[in-house]
């Protein structure tokens, strides 16, 4: 009965069976980095920043700091890291690129396709998603935060830790996609005894209120004509470490201990009005994970598994030493003995060594090879089945070779699972990457760069990851398209998700127009000519 009122069943409990994620989640002894323990850390959050970290280390191949003494000569090679790439590698696709809707065929569409595109561009968005979505899939979650940037004329894009991601989740929220109405961004900075720097604690927070001291002011922003009640504020604090009680939330810490910090114009942000109804951050989950907040990450449900093929490659060297230097057993050989204690020396095995035997002596060996093979047998059946858990099949994480499949049918059918996994992954993001991107346009409304009014939806696009049959592809869309069931934009889409080198959709779909009417005029040209010949 004990044991059943301690199991806690929630998005981390995979990690229950690890001592250190237990009392670190509890609040025991063991403190892990990143001030997983610390006091302002509310105690619902504690189990998520105690996975955060064990997650990390499996990484960084860490995980056996965390077991103590007993894992000080713990192999990894880098198992979770390969999963955690490999994975990334499929969600993300070939290619990434910004659609906006209707930007085939609408004029005012393309250009604002070809604003964002400039944009992220600019941002380096492709470069700071791969950041972001490595965090996703490794811990679970990841967190963009955007920010009107004057001297730079546009929004500026930052991937944010989702360690330092603190909400205020509604009370009884039932939606895990329920907008908070208050977001802290919290971390520790440690002391600094040659600055003279005192540990402290940072705490960004944005929150919705309503405009105004009394509460009845309204305005109207340029993304809509509907008056809105509604600002988002903005506060910039910290605190030191040592004025901050046992009992003091991060949500409850008190003003009146807090240093306020400045922005780029000298303003204090202490609840300094941004101007926005909204605030302009994004949490993205890994998995759709229902009413859960937060997503899970791709390396839990193989933890476990991790660490026996931690366990069995470490084994196995251990007897690979032994196989490669045997235990030899002699007896009836004169051995060197030193002269001082008349006891024999140490006997080293070197190639060429000749021992003399005397009368009934004997060499004897130890064959660990067999349990050599064994070993190295009982690798090969966890690594399929990690690739069984995960959902990569063994030619994506290399233990096997595509030659080695009997048919591109076979290989086709291996990949059904990730690609189940992939279509999970790309859904939960399906609503959060034109969310981004709403944003983008509405802080470009507010820095006057775009006119008001409302913005057609963009979203970004995740190229191919499975391999494609490009003749096939081309195939299709040629057949479709002349037998008028495939729309030309369409066809080109279809092109561009199965791996065709095209950057831009809407250009391209104006190229073909552009070529198959100068083929008419071209042909009707000819025929005319033909005509006369015939009539002279």
């Amino acid at each position: 009965m004990r044991r059943w009122r301690q199991l806690v069943i929630d998005t981390w409990g995979a990690l229950a069976y690890k001592p250190a994620f237990q009392e670190a989640a509890g609040g025991g002894p063991v403190r892990l980095p990143g001030a997983v323990g610390a006091s302002w850390v509310p105690e619902g959050e504690r189990r998520r920043l105690a996975a955060y970290t064990l997650l990390a280390a499996y990484d960084t191949n860490q995980a056996a700091a965390l077991l103590g003494a007993d894992g000080d000569d713990r192999r990894e090679y880098g198992d979770a890291c390969l999963v955690v790439d490999q994975t990334l590698s499929h969600l993300l696709g070939e290619t990434q690129q910004v659609v906006v809707d209707g930007a085939e065929s609408d004029e005012a569409a393309r250009e604002r396709e070809k604003l964002l595109r400039d944009w992220a561009r600019s941002e380096h968005l492709w470069m700071r998603m791969q950041h972001a979505e490595r965090n996703a899939v490794l811990l679970g979650d990841t967190v963009y935060l955007l920010a009107w940037s004057r001297s730079k004329g546009r929004p500026v894009l930052k991937p944010i830790d989702p360690g330092f991601y603190f909400p205020v989740l509604p009370d009884g929220a039932l939606d895990a996609d329920e907008y908070p109405q208050r977001v802290h961004l919290t971390w520790e900075v440690p002391d600094d005894a040659a600055a003279g720097r005192r540990g402290t604690l940072r705490r960004v927070t944005y929150e919705l209120g309503s405009i105004g001291e009394s509460g009845a002011a309204v305005r109207t922003y340029p993304w809509s004509s509907r008056p809105s009640a509604l600002t988002c504020y903005l506060t910039d604090a910290e605190w030191d470490l040592d004025r901050i009680g046992q009992g003091d939330d991060i949500d409850a810490l008190s003003l009146s201990h807090a240093r306020f910090r400045t922005n780029a114009d000298g303003e204090i942000l202490q609840r300094l009005d941004l101007g926005m109804d909204f605030i302009p951050l994004v949490h993205l989950p890994n998995t759709v994970n229902g009413a859960d907040h937060y997503g899970q990450s791709s390396l839990l449900s193989v933890a476990q598994l991790l660490d026996d093929l931690a366990a069995a490659d470490t084994d196995s060297q251990r007897a690979s030493a032994t196989t490669g230097s045997p235990i030899i057993g002699l007896s009836g050989a004169g051995l060197p003995v030193d002269r001082r204690t008349g006891r024999p020396l140490p006997v080293q095995v070197e190639p060429g060594m000749v021992w003399p035997l005397g009368d009934g002596g004997q060499l004897s060996t130890v064959d660990t090879s067999p349990q050599l093979a064994e070993l190295r047998a009982y690798v090969e059946v966890l690594r399929e089945r990690l690739s069984v858990v995960t959902r990569l099949p063994g030619s994506v994480l290399g233990t096997v070779s595509p030659s080695e499949v009997p048919s591109g049918y076979a290989l086709q059918l291996s990949y059904g699972p990730l690609d189940a996994m992939v279509r999970s992954m790309r859904l939960a993001r399906e609503a959060k990457y034109p969310l981004l991107l709403k944003m983008v346009q509405r802080l470009y409304q507010l820095g006057g760069v775009l006119p008001p009014g409302d913005n057609p939806r963009a979203t970004i696009s995740f190229g191919a990851y499975l391999p494609t049959d490009l003749s096939a592809a081309l195939d299709l869309v040629a057949r479709g398209v002349q037998a008028r069931v495939l729309s030309l934009e369409t066809g080109v889409r279809l092109l561009v998700d199965a791996g065709f080198p095209i950057e831009d959709a809407a250009l391209e779909v104006e190229r073909i127009r552009a070529d198959t009417a100068s083929s008419a005029v071209a042909e009707q040209d000819t025929e005319s000519e033909a005509e006369d010949g015939e009539a002279a």
